[in-house]
């Protein structure tokens, strides 16, 4: 069952990725390169990547370690959408935010991250190893607030996140990264159950 699940989340991610280059029927790197920026899609490709490891070397450490860090890459993505993103969009914010491909990426994929590494991949996990969880947040999230905040103008992103509301950058980002380190602290413990 893990096989299946972790192949299944690595074929439908690379689908969907590869999607994210091709528009109207031909190879659109701009549309891609677009996709890549944010961290939805990089935690699915984190995730993905580590479900190919765990199918190619199922006993490995490092595999399971790379697996437990992309599961808590694509669960802080899940709870972000649910907690923070859908209730700002709104009456029907949810529903907007699982549709077609982000269906995958914000529910599914992340649910069976959780069920292949909660159920099928119990080991135990040390304080120490549960904190590589915080790795992708840590950097998506110091990455974002300079392309959104300190950038240079001209090459800045748009705070398509909403993480710099009224300039309270500060609160957002505080509160990313202990929503990172609570999720890390949950997965050690359900793994330690």
């Amino acid at each position: 069952m893990d096989l299946l699940l972790n192949a299944a989340i690595f074929i439908v991610t690379l689908v969907l990725t590869v999607r994210f280059f091709r528009k109207d029927g031909a190879w659109n790197v701009e549309q891609g390169r677009f996709a890549l920026r944010f961290f939805t899609t990089q935690s699915n490709v984190l995730c993905a990547v580590s479900a190919l490891l765990m199918c190619l070397f199922p006993k490995s450490e490092f595999a399971w370690t790379v697996k437990y860090v992309g599961t808590a890459a694509v669960t802080v993505t899940m709870l972000t959408v649910f907690f923070f993103l859908a209730p700002g969009l709104g009456k029907g914010g949810l529903a907007k935010l699982l549709k077609g491909s982000d269906l995958f990426m914000h529910l599914i994929t992340p649910m069976a991250a959780l069920l292949s590494f909660l159920v099928f991949e119990r080991r135990g996990m040390s304080f120490g190893v549960s904190l590589w969880g915080m790795v992708p947040v840590i950097l998506y999230g110091t990455w974002y607030l300079y392309k959104v905040v300190f950038a240079p103008e001209e090459k800045r992103w748009n705070d398509f996140y909403g993480f710099n509301k009224g300039g309270k950058w500060p609160i957002y980002f505080s509160c990313m990264m202990v929503g990172g380190f609570l999720v890390c602290m949950l997965l050690m413990g359900l793994q330690n159950l």
